[in-house]
């Protein structure tokens, strides 16, 4: 409630977009590289070293794993970092805001903490999944190239979206300017 009147508060399903997607594969592609930096070091260790980083991560299970829990893990933190409940729920209560039901203050803040946790499993599952896409289709249908990534088509349905909304945006402004 807002001024008497019933309002409500966005919260979004997937607060942290494509960032824990960049950051779990930032992570998966450190071990290649340096594999490959090693060979500044030495030869003998270069040659074992790649093999070894090479011999895990062609492992498509245990990469695709590996990939979706680091996704997982990085939206969690990434949310955490972006998402201050105790923060919203002080904001609310000054400017004479609350949830109905619930106190103003800090039961408004540990209710904001559960439902965006909630919220952000669900999301970071359904990122996860969209991360390892790919390499679950290659699995599946035995393509070894497969140049859509899942990255790739979320980036493009959040670019629809925005078209969509910005121009619905100029169709309702224009609307008001006609009246």
């Amino acid at each position: 409630m807002y001024g008497g009147a019933s309002s409500y508060l966005p919260l979004k399903v997937n607060q942290a977009g494509v960032i824990p997607i960049i950051f779990a594969i930032s992570i998966l592609l450190f071990p290649q590289f340096l594999a490959q930096i090693s060979s500044v070091i030495s030869q003998d260790f270069s040659i074992k070293f790649n093999e070894l980083v090479t011999r895990i991560f062609n492992n498509q299970y245990f990469y695709s794993a590996i990939y979706f829990v680091l996704v997982v893990v990085f939206t969690y933190f990434y949310t955490a970092v972006t998402f201050d409940p105790k923060e919203i729920a002080k904001n609310l209560q000054r400017a004479g805001g609350f949830i109905a039901g619930i106190r103003p203050g800090e039961s408004t803040a540990i209710i904001l903490s559960k439902i965006i946790s909630r919220l952000t499993l669900s999301g970071a599952i359904f990122l996860g999944l969209i991360a390892i896409l790919p390499n679950i289709t290659r699995m599946f249908t035995g393509i070894a190239v497969l140049t859509i990534g899942g990255t790739a088509l979320l980036i493009v349905v959040s670019v629809a979206l925005e078209i969509m909304q910005q121009v619905n945006s100029q169709l309702t402004m224009r609307e008001y300017e006609e009246i």
